[in-house]
C-alpha cells in the first residue's frame, strides 16, 4: 500500500553583502495583492501546508531535544573524539553549565517556535471542514507537548496561548499550576473535537504518522502522572491500552529503532524522514552522526565493516552504572541488555577494535547497540559526513505508556494492574514475570527500557532523585584505552545541585525581557 508522509523539504539561502550597490535594480513596483497572513489558511490544502510547517519546526527541535535531555541524565557520558570535542555537551553532562548554555537556549527557543506555529493554525484556520478541524486539533496537541516540556524542565516559563501583539512580546513568568491547567485544556479539547482519527489497528503505519486520538490521551495521561494526579492518569492511559491501537514491537529488539521499522506498532510520536535520494539533502541531520561510534578511533572488520555506517563521532557513550543496572536486573547475558549495549570485548568479537595508542574520552568500555548506525539506515552512504539517514525521529513509544500506567496504577492503589503492565515489558525483554511490584521496580524497568530515549532526566527530577543519582556526576571523567579505563579529567565544581531542579531561563531571554525572572539560584 502506498504510504503518505507529512514532510516538507525546506532549503533557503539568504545572500547578504555585495548587493548594496544594486538596490535601485531591486526597487520594483508592486502590482496587485502579494498576499499575507490574512489571505492564507483558507482551504484544506493551506491548512495542511501550515501543519507541514509545524512538523518541520518539530523536526528542528530534535537535535537539542535528544542531546540536552540525554546528556543531563545518568545514562551517558558526553563522549566524542577528544576532551573538549563538544564543550557544550560536556558542561551539560557534568553539570557545569550556566544560564548562557547554547543547547539549553536552543531547545527553549525552539519550543516557542513550535508554539508559534501551533498558534498560527489555531487562530487563523477556521474549523469549517473535517481536515481543518483535524489540523487545529493536532496544533493543540503539539502546543501542549511543547508546554509540557517547558513546565517539566523550566517550571516558570511563560504561557503563550495566542499570537502575540507587539506590546505583548515580553511576557512574564507563569505559575506551574496554570501551565499544567492549560496543557490539560488543550489536550482535552483536541480529544473531544472528534477530529483526531484512531489507527485502524496496531499495525496501521499511515495513520500513526500524525496525531491520533489515543496519542492525545497518552500525553494527557502523562501530564496527569507528572503532576501526581495518579487516578486521573491511570484512567486516561487505560483508554490507550484498552483500545488495542498500539502494541509492543515483537521483532528483534535491537532493530526496533532503525529505519526498516519506522512507524512500527509501538510508534507514538515519530517525526518522519524519507528514503529518497533525490531529496536526501532535505533530511540532512547531525543527530545520528553524533551518536554513532567514533569511527576514526576504531578499526572495522568482518561483519562490522559490512553492516555499520562509518564516519560517525562517538557522543553519548553508555555509563558502566547503566550496564551494572542491566546486569543486576537481568544478568550479563540478558536479551534486552545485549540488544541495548555491548562491552568492548563483545565489540571485538563483532569486528570493532580500538586503534593502538588512541583513547575514547567519556567512555568506560561500553557502546550503545540499539541505536548503532547501520548502512541500511542510510539514504546515501557518505562516510566523510554521514548525515543522511531515513531513521525517523522517535520521541515517544508505547512502552512508555505502559510504564506510566504502571506508575499511575501503583500510586493510585491498583498494584495488580501495575504488575500486569510491568510484566508486559518484561515478557518482551524475555524475563520471567514478577509476583510483586514497587516504585523502585518501575523506576528500574523504565531506566533500562527507555535509556537514551530522552525520558530519564525528567523522571529523576519529578521523582526527587536528581541529587541522589546525579550529585557526583562530572567529578571525574573516564577515558577508554586498549589498556583499560583511565580517569584523567577532574572538575572542581560538578554535579546536580538544588538549583538544577529547574533549568535556567536562558540569559538571552533575561537580557531582552525585563518582565521575566530567573529561576532560583541561577
Amino acid at each position: 500500500m502506498k504510504k503518505s508522509f507529512i514532510y516538507i523539504a525546506m532549503a533557503s539561502m539568504l545572500l547578504t553583502g555585495g548587493l548594496s550597490g544594486c538596490e535601485d535594480r531591486l526597487d520594483i513596483a508592486k502590482h496587485g495583492n502579494m498576499g499575507g497572513q490574512s489571505d492564507f489558511y483558507k482551504t484544506d490544502q493551506e491548512a495542511k501546508e501550515a501543519l507541514a510547517s509545524l512538523y518541520t519546526t518539530l523536526k528542528g527541535t530534535y537535535y537539542n531535544w535528544f542531546f540536552m535531555k540525554n546528556c543531563l541524565s545518568d545514562d551517558v557520558w558526553a563522549g566524542g573524539g577528544s576532551r573538549g570535542d563538544n564543550a557544550g555537551m560536556e558542561k551539560l553532562n557534568e553539570y557545569t553549565f550556566g544560564s548562557d548554555d547554547g543547547i539549553v537556549t536552543g531547545y527553549y527557543q525552539s519550543l516557542y517556535g513550535v508554539i508559534y506555529q501551533a498558534n498560527l493554525i489555531i487562530e487563523q484556520v477556521k474549523d469549517d471542514s473535517p481536515e481543518k478541524k483535524r489540523c487545529i486539533a493536532e496544533a493543540k496537541f503539539y502546543r501542549a507537548w511543547a508546554d509540557l516540556e517547558l513546565v517539566s524542565m523550566w517550571g516558570t516559563a511563560p504561557i503563550v496561548d495566542h499570537l502575540l501583539a507587539p506590546n505583548e512580546y515580553r511576557p512574564g513568568n507563569s505559575k506551574p499550576e496554570d501551565m499544567w491547567a492549560f496543557i490539560e485544556k488543550d489536550l482535552t479539547e483536541a480529544i473531544n473535537s472528534n477530529a483526531l482519527p484512531s489507527k485502524t489497528n496496531a499495525n496501521d503505519q499511515e495513520t500513526t504518522i500524525r496525531v491520533t486520538k489515543e496519542l492525545a490521551e497518552a500525553l494527557l495521561g502523562k501530564a496527569y502522572v507528572f503532576q501526581g494526579k495518579y487516578k486521573e492518569g491511570a484512567a486516561e492511559l487505560e483508554k490507550v491500552i484498552s483500545s488495542g491501537k498500539y502494541a509492543l514491537f515483537t521483532g528483534e529488539y535491537d532493530m526496533m529503532l532503525h529505519a526498516v521499522n519506522n512507524n512500527n506498532c509501538e510508534s507514538m510520536i515519530e517525526w518522519q524522514s524519507r528514503n529518497d535520494t533525490k531529496q536526501a539533502g532535505s533530511f540532512l541531520s547531525m543527530t545520528y552522526i553524533m551518536q554513532g561510534w567514533r569511527t576514526d578511533h576504531l578499526q572495522y572488520s568482518g561483519q562490522a565493516a559490512a553492516e555499520i555506517a562509518q564516519g560517525t563521532y562517538g557522543f553519548c557513550s553508555p555509563r558502566k552504572s547503566l550496564y551494572d543496572a542491566f546486569v543486576a536486573h537481568e544478568g550479563k547475558d540478558g536479551y534486552r541488555l545485549k540488544s541495548t549495549m555491548r562491552t568492548y570485548e563483545q565489540m571485538e568479537e563483532y569486528g570493532i577494535k580500538l586503534h593502538a595508542g588512541v583513547f575514547l574520552p567519556g567512555n568506560e568500555g561500553y557502546f550503545f547497540w540499539k541505536n548503532r548506525m547501520l548502512q541500511s539506515d542510510l539514504i546515501t552512504n557518505f562516510p566523510a559526513f554521514q548525515t543522511m539517514q531515513y531513521t525517523d525521529n522517535r520521541v515517544m513509544r508505547y512502552a512508555e505508556v505502559l510504564l506510566l500506567a504502571a506508575e499511575a496504577n501503583l500510586q493510585a492503589g491498583n498494584k495488580a494492574k501495575a504488575l500486569e503492565y510491568v510484566n508486559q515489558i518484561r515478557k518482551r525483554a524475555k524475563l520471567n514475570p514478577l509476583t510483586d511490584v514497587t516504585m523502585e521496580t518501575i523506576k528500574t524497568e523504565k531506566r533500562l527500557e527507555l535509556c537514551l530515549e530522552g525520558v530519564r532526566y525528567q523522571d529523576l527530577i519529578r521523582w526527587g532523585d536528581g541529587e541522589k543519582m546525579l550529585g557526583q556526576q562530572g567529578k571525574e571523567i573516564p577515558s577508554f584505552t586498549t589498556q583499560g579505563v583511565e580517569w584523567n579529567y577532574k572538575n572542581d565544581s560538578y554535579g546536580f545541585k538544588e538549583r538544577n531542579k529547574l533549568l535556567p531561563i536562558p540569559l538571552k531571554e533575561i537580557d531582552l525581557n525585563p518582565n521575566i525572572k530567573q529561576n532560583p539560584n541561577w
